[in-house]
């Protein structure tokens, strides 16, 4: 039993290139990875959480490097792709999860908040996408993974800039899988529901949010980080070799109601 989901689900011999690894959902999914076989880069901002996740991964006798960059910059984006290619070679899977989450009342939006979003929340995981995708697709063999988010398909607390952003990622994901899947690439988007991280901290400052969103789960809860372990697994696995374009939602049954 076992060395059928290892053969199913097992990342051993894999790198997978995690972005926003060092927290939230990024680091549930880098640590799921790791644990499946894989060696995992993280790229973020932050050394510090960075180190604690890689001490991680190899306390689980997994395979660690992580690369400190500003995903909103262009510059630090090539760079990070660079240093990756010196360090581990190109990845085979890649999981876009870094993000920005500023949402002002749309009336307030100002273009420098528009601007640090896009290049975040979109640019960075096409610039990711083209610099990868195309040597994946040389290969026969990848995964590209995008964390979206419901507000890419409805409207609420201030969508803005960040829905926007998140529908166009939905968008690129489908011209990633439409233009690589041919060749073994395939690319899916994982859309949460209202989860408890770093960067919802000021939704859950407010309990009557936090039990509003809840109540309108089937599961009688919001998300958890480690509720995409197992997705992102098999998204980056052979187990998901027919799957692409798609986007999965995590989210309890909240886009269902």
């Amino acid at each position: 039993m076992t060395s059928y989901l290892d053969e199913l689900f097992g990342l051993t011999g894999r790198t997978a290139l995690v972005t926003g690894g060092s927290s939230g959902i990024g680091r549930e999914i880098a640590l799921a990875l790791g644990r499946a076989g894989a060696r995992v880069v993280l790229v973020a901002r932050r050394q510090a959480p960075m180190a604690e996740v890689v001490a991680e991964l190899e306390r689980a006798g997994a395979g660690g490097g992580a690369i400190a960059a500003d995903l909103a910059d262009r510059g630090a984006v090539r760079a990070a792709v660079a240093e990756t290619i010196s360090r581990y070679g190109v990845p085979d899977v890649l999981v876009n999860s870094a993000a920005v989450n500023l949402r002002p009342p749309l009336g307030e939006l100002t273009e420098q908040d528009w601007d640090l979003t896009l290049a975040a929340n979109l640019t960075s995981p096409f610039l990711l996408g083209q610099a990868f995708g195309p040597v994946m697709a040389e290969r026969g063999w990848g995964r590209i993974i995008n964390i979206v988010s419901q507000q890419a398909f409805r409207a609420y607390g201030n969508s803005g800039a960040y829905g926007a952003a998140k529908a166009g990622l939905v968008g690129l994901t489908r011209s990633q899988a439409e233009a690589w899947s041919p060749h073994g690439v395939c690319v899916n988007a994982i859309a949460p529901g209202v989860v408890h991280t770093p960067l919802t901290e000021p939704v859950f400052a407010d309990p009557s949010k936090v039990s509003a969103h809840a109540a309108r789960t089937m599961i009688g809860r919001n998300g958890l980080p480690t509720d995409f372990a197992g997705c992102a697994v098999f998204l980056a696995s052979d187990a998901s070799q027919a799957v692409t374009g798609q986007t999965l939602f995590v989210d309890g049954g909240y886009s269902a109601t």
